[in-house]
């Protein structure tokens, strides 16, 4: 089941490349790390530089992907933009986002993209 999960959360993860590149994000790095803290996703648009989680779920699951952000994952979501913030010398504004992404059982995915989670 791990495999599998992995295997969705990656399809979601190139899905919510493509969603934000069609409009106008540039994508600076995918999964970036800093000890045990991960960043999905971090774009730039504008002056903004966006720190986004992905969640992908299959339709029907037992947990909604907005569910899963909590205080716990808000705070590890901030402790590493920050750390992404001061070794890249950052001027931008930082703002975290999520992508949530839900997949029917025909491969469909639905793509919501939800601002300003913190």
């Amino acid at each position: 089941m791990d495999n599998l999960n992995a295997i969705i959360g990656s399809q979601g993860e190139d899905a919510a490349v493509e969603w934000l590149r069609e409009r106008g994000y540039y994508i600076v790095e995918r999964n970036w790390r800093v000890g045990r803290y991960e960043i999905d996703i971090i774009a730039q648009r504008w002056d903004v530089m966006h720190f986004i989680e992905v969640k992908t779920r299959s339709l029907g699951g037992w947990q909604s992907p907005y569910a899963s952000i909590d205080d716990s994952k808000r705070r590890s979501m901030r402790r590493a933009a920050l750390n992404y913030a001061a070794l890249h010398r950052l001027n931008h504004e930082l703002q975290f986002d999520l992508i949530a992404i839900t997949i029917d059982s025909h491969g469909h995915m639905v793509i919501d993209y939800t601002e300003r989670i913190l």
